[in-house]
């Protein structure tokens, strides 16, 4: 029998998310070859897929489709335990089916939406795959009255789309781009939060030259940096990625069009993920042999 490394046993965790000792009796099993081992895993993951239920689902995909007319959009993210299983074909495809369930009906009700044949195929997936798979949430994007709306994602981990007020599809997408690469807080200036200006002022007026400043000179401060910090992380104001020589609002300005909102997804975001230390678990588990 082979020696089984702990660097390869590893590699296994994280392609599959699977538990040490497990993988690394796959591993004796297969006589140190993972991919053999992860044949044998997948073959029997359906004995163990009620146990996965709870596991913490933190990897998987974001997916975007778009009317023809441009008319609306759809966003879904769908949720796996490890990246190797996020790019696997049948996960894949049952994200899509999961889409077009959206994009026909409009329901973003995920417990309404999986009912029946969708739960029944993400079930059978669970038992095939062997990791805990979960649809987590959905949005459904309109555009307004002689608008359109833009959908791009970028390498199934971030999804955006803009509405545009105007304008045309290629635009909104160029700019849906932009939302996924940079992130911008909000669509306008106005769309901040108070509690999140009110948060940013409070910082502002704790930073070292402020001490000791007249109430009126320290205000003008405020609101300058104020401004600031909104021309940053509001989508219109920001620099367009494409051409930094321009604003995101004369970009699709250029094009007839006016910025009137985003949705992104980013799989993942908001989860609290299980940060596991491989090699305090390891001595653990020496120490219990």
């Amino acid at each position: 029998m082979a020696a089984i490394s702990a660097s390869l046993v590893k590699e296994l965790r994280e392609r599959t998310g699977l538990g040490m000792m497990e993988c690394k009796k796959a591993l004796q099993e297969a006589d140190g070859d993972i991919e053999l081992a992860i044949d044998n895993l997948r073959k029997s993951a359906g004995l163990k897929s009620a146990k996965k239920a709870g596991r913490i689902a933190a990897e998987g995909i974001i997916t975007v489709r778009v009317a023809d007319d441009a008319s609306y959009a759809v966003l879904v993210e769908v949720n796996s335990e490890t990246d190797f299983v996020a790019r696997d074909d049948n996960f894949k495809g049952f994200a899509q089916k999961v889409t077009d369930r959206v994009f026909e009906t409009k329901n973003t009700d995920i417990a309404s939406l999986m009912e029946g044949e969708l739960e029944e195929a993400r079930n059978q997936l669970v038992q095939k795959i062997g990791e805990n798979i979960s649809v987590r949430r959905a949005a459904v994007v309109e555009a307004p009255e002689a608008g359109v709306v833009g959908g791009y994602v970028h390498g199934d981990r971030i999804g955006a789309v803009v509405v545009l007020k105007g304008g045309n599809e290629e635009t909104a997408r160029d700019i849906a781009m932009h939302v996924a690469a940079i992130n911008p807080a909000v669509a306008l200036p106005e769309d901040m939060p108070q509690e999140q200006l009110d948060h940013e002022k409070a910082i502002i007026l704790a930073q070292p030259d402020m001490a000791g400043k007249p109430a009126e000179i320290a205000e003008k401060m405020v609101q300058g940096r104020l401004k600031k910090y909104l021309a940053e992380n509001s989508l219109v104001n920001q620099p367009f990625v494409k051409d930094p020589n321009q604003s995101v609002a004369e970009f699709a300005k250029q094009a007839g069009g006016e910025v009137v909102g985003f949705v992104r997804f980013e799989v993942g975001e908001g989860i609290e993920k299980e940060e596991v230390d491989f090699a305090k678990e390891v001595m653990e588990q020496a120490r219990r042999s």
